[in-house]
């Protein structure tokens, strides 16, 4: 897998508290003080003719009183806690926006710059005879179109905070046989090119069949796709020829968690917490293509569709990517 050998994940929904009557630090006070005054009132207890106020009228008073002030005491820590949260979110959201402005005024600096280097490089070679792929112009030329990619992938990925999706059904099974299906062909295409027959990985995929199949989950199929052919194609990238590799699924807890797993060669530890950031590469991964945008581009989707990532590693061993979405149902 590109990136570093952390683990973590996107933030998922808080969990909205109960109601603070049932606190145990209101109720248990509150509940006592007003057994103890009935049990008393039942029995007649004569020692209540000691009191200028009635014993279970103290008790009573004294529970609910001190159940009355651990409310207080929750309701305040509770509105401090409420208070930071939002502080929090208002931060991120503000921490979003920036980051989308700076994406979109890289884009808008660099797009007329590179059309009109790739522009130059085609008039210069359409002036030559020579088709050297390793010529200064070709060179120009193809990196040029990469850095388009590159500005056009972190376009698509700044997007996906601020535009629409689909949200349908969407049938877990058939996308993970889609997305195994075109990884295989790609490798296959590899091979072929590289003179070798098909590169060999061996992908295996296990998803339960009964007692019943994974439910769908809800959004746009195409971003479900890239996502999951990222990470899959992630596993292949950085594991070795004939390296197994397993994509497996799950229900847990209202949602579905799709696991690629694979025995590649692992992330440094102190680089996991980088993974998912834009154009961030493994230092052990330098050799290897790729732009350092796949994972970043995986987060953007589970995040818009309200599920989590969480990403393990171990260098040397491999790396397991999860990628956990709501089902429609849920």
């Amino acid at each position: 897998m590109s990136g570093g050998s952390r683990s973590t994940g996107a933030p998922g929904p808080s969990r909205r508290p109960g109601s603070p009557w049932s606190s145990p630090w209101v109720l248990v006070p509150t509940v006592v003080g007003l057994v103890v005054a009935v049990v008393l009132l039942v029995a007649g207890n004569p020692q209540g003719l000691r009191f200028t106020v009635p014993l279970a009228t103290v008790v009573g008073v004294a529970g609910v009183g001190l159940g009355l002030v651990a409310l207080a005491v929750l309701m305040l820590r509770r509105a401090l806690a409420r208070a930071r949260a939002a502080g929090a979110a208002q931060a991120r959201e503000v921490e979003r926006v920036a980051h989308r402005r700076f994406l979109d005024r890289l884009d808008h600096e660099l797009k007329n710059p590179l059309t009109a280097i790739h522009a130059a490089a085609a008039s210069v070679s359409a002036t030559t005879t020579d088709d050297d792929r390793h010529s200064p112009v070709a060179v120009i030329d193809a990196q040029a179109a990469r850095m388009g990619r590159l500005v056009g992938d972190l376009r698509k990925i700044a997007a996906l905070d601020s535009q629409p999706i689909e949200q349908e059904p969407v049938d877990v099974e058939a996308l993970a046989e889609d997305v195994v299906s075109a990884v295989q062909e790609e490798l296959a295409v590899q091979g072929e090119l590289a003179g070798q027959g098909a590169a060999g990985r061996d992908i295996t995929v296990a998803l339960p069949r009964v007692p019943w199949p994974l439910p769908p989950v809800r959004g746009d199929v195409d971003l479900l796709f890239v996502a999951l052919y990222n990470v899959l194609s992630n596993a292949v990238k950085f594991s070795p020829e004939g390296a197994r590799i397993e994509l497996r699924g799950f229900e847990e807890e209202g949602a579905v968690v799709l696991e690629v797993a694979d025995s590649g060669a692992g992330i440094p530890p102190d680089e996991v917490s980088f993974v998912w950031d834009e154009l961030a590469r493994g230092s052990n991964t330098r050799g290897v293509q790729g732009s350092g945008l796949g994972l970043a581009m995986v987060h953007a989707v589970v995040r818009r569709h309200g599920g989590q990532v969480q990403l393990s590693s171990r260098l040397g061993h491999g790396t397991s990517v999860r990628l956990r979405l709501p089902t429609a149902r849920g």
